[in-house]
């Protein structure tokens, strides 16, 4: 479908712009893992995850509800984007943020912020059950059987372009903090949608660097949930270092598998350590609230 190429070409700009300044493949941070985890992440969600949720959720609707198949084609587009702003992107921010605080989605979360830095090519890395159990997507097919396919086509194509330009390594919002006269937009944007400083800083790797916010700046289209519920933290500054502090290390298959498979752990000290280490994380998350 037409909107489909937009995304694609959206990603592709993006791409292009840290290929340029040889920074795509070339991470100096990057292990070999981080490629395998990105490229297959990525496929798993487009190919099976995402056409799987969204089918399954318009086969259930169909089956339970009949009668309200495309009862909201009709409707306002305003309506349906307030739909979609809600029951997707503020129900993403929600299942981000629990993710950062329960043990489990968080080991279904941490290949997103295994990457020691910022690309388009970290956008879909996930483990494949932290897709599969979303929320947000299972919504969205809802409100799809419900009549806003063609709204969802070109949301989708805005909230993509978006999150691509959170996490590219390309901060396109730097000239709003170095143009004085685009301040106060600068200001206006940056509570609104997720910009690249916002969301650096949710992934950047010390919590001392006065930069990063791993305990919030969650949001995905919007930045707004974290300014309305409390976790957003705005320095228009970019972490140095990215990752996860003190983790312990996981394969490939870990990542975006688990917990069907778990990486070989060579001693129980080293199991004992790497649990201390998530507890110590998500005890810092609650502190946090």
């Amino acid at each position: 479908m037409f909107y489909q190429w937009v995304i694609l070409s959206v990603f592709v700009t993006f791409a292009l712009l840290e290929a340029k300044n040889g920074k795509l493949f070339k991470k100096e941070t990057e292990v070999s893992d981080d490629g395998k985890v990105e490229a297959i992440g990525t496929l798993l969600l487009f190919v099976i995850t995402q056409p799987l949720v969204l089918f399954c959720a318009g086969a259930l609707m169909l089956a339970l509800f009949p009668q309200y198949k495309g009862v909201l084609e009709q409707r306002s587009i305003f309506l349906h984007i307030a739909l979609l702003l809600i029951f997707d992107d503020m129900m993403q921010y929600w299942w981000h943020r629990l993710s950062h605080s329960t043990r489990f989605l968080y080991n279904l979360h941490r290949a997103h912020h295994n990457a020691k830095y910022m690309s388009v090519r970290i956008i879909y890395r996930n483990n494949f059950f932290y897709y599969l159990f979303m929320p947000s997507l299972w919504f969205s097919g809802v409100l799809i059987y419900l009549g806003l396919g063609w709204t969802y086509a070109f949301y989708l194509v805005v909230k993509l372009t978006v999150i691509t330009g959170a996490h590219a390594e390309w901060k396109w919002d730097r000239i709003l903090y170095q143009t004085t006269w685009l301040h106060p937009l600068a200001w206006l944007v940056e509570r609104t949608i997720s910009t690249p400083s916002t969301h650096s800083a949710h992934h950047g790797l010390r919590a001392d660097d006065g930069v990063t916010n791993y305990k919030g700046n969650y949001g995905n289209l919007l930045f707004f949930w974290d300014v309305l519920f409390g976790t957003a933290k705005i320095t228009r500054r970019y972490p140095k270092e990215y990752g996860i502090e003190g983790m312990f290390y996981a394969n490939w298959k870990e990542q975006l598998c688990w917990p069907l498979y778990k990486t070989p752990r060579k001693a129980q000290k080293s199991k004992n350590v790497a649990t201390q280490t998530v507890s110590n994380h998500l005890q810092q998350e609650s502190e946090s609230r």
